[in-house]
């Protein structure tokens, strides 16, 4: 049986179909079947889909900056974006490092909008739970200093045992800074790609 950091490095982009597409054959997420969208032949077009009407030019992600074609998600305090992969971070707007310094409006703000992220990832990717996990602070896994939720589409038996979602996310958050820092997932997703994939979740938002 392959180990757990085996079976995550074959893990494909989290993606969604285009709403008319017919359903893709499904690929595992560890043992979680999420539903991939068929190519076509927008998404290998040169020229990458616009920014979103009403969404800003990039955003703040702790020292880093997000552009917003990998942002599918926005309200006024949040936002929810592709870049990670196979877990879709949502952030408050505001650089803030730690879960406490919130403020009420950003709290009840984030938490709205990982649930509404969370209902369209269940019922697309026909799951029947969702995990959402924070690693607030250094010593509990965070390595990027701001505060975001992780939303996980869930199945059953997609791990052996349920409490290795938390070893899979502790590796993906990891994973996320050395991203960031050594821009690794361009080499295999390009931005093109990533902001066909964000285009296909605002979707489902509009």
């Amino acid at each position: 049986m392959l180990g757990l950091s085996a079976v995550l490095r074959r893990v494909p982009p989290l993606t969604l179909a285009l709403a008319l597409a017919p359903p893709a054959p499904p690929r595992p997420f560890g043992r979680l079947q999420l539903l991939l969208p068929r190519a076509s032949s927008s998404s290998s077009s040169s020229s990458s889909p616009p920014v979103a009407q009403g969404m800003e030019a990039c955003y703040k992600f702790g020292p880093y900056k997000i552009d917003a074609r990998e942002v599918f998600h926005s309200t006024p305090l949040s936002y929810a974006m592709v870049n990670l992969r196979p877990l879709l971070p949502v952030c408050p707007k505001r650089e803030v490092k730690r879960f406490a310094d919130l403020s009420s409006d950003e709290t009840s703000d984030l938490w709205v909008t990982a649930k509404e992220v969370g209902v369209q990832l269940e019922q697309y990717h026909r799951a029947s739970s969702l995990t959402f996990a924070i690693q607030d602070g250094p010593q509990a896994g965070q390595t990027v200093p701001h505060v975001h939720i992780h939303v996980i589409p869930r199945k059953q038996g997609d791990f052996e045992k349920n409490d290795e979602i938390y070893d899979a996310s502790d590796v993906k958050e990891r994973e996320l800074k050395e991203k960031l820092d050594l821009d690794i997932e361009r080499k295999d997703r390009t931005m093109e790609e990533m902001a066909h994939e964000a285009n296909e979740y605002r979707a489902l938002f509009s």
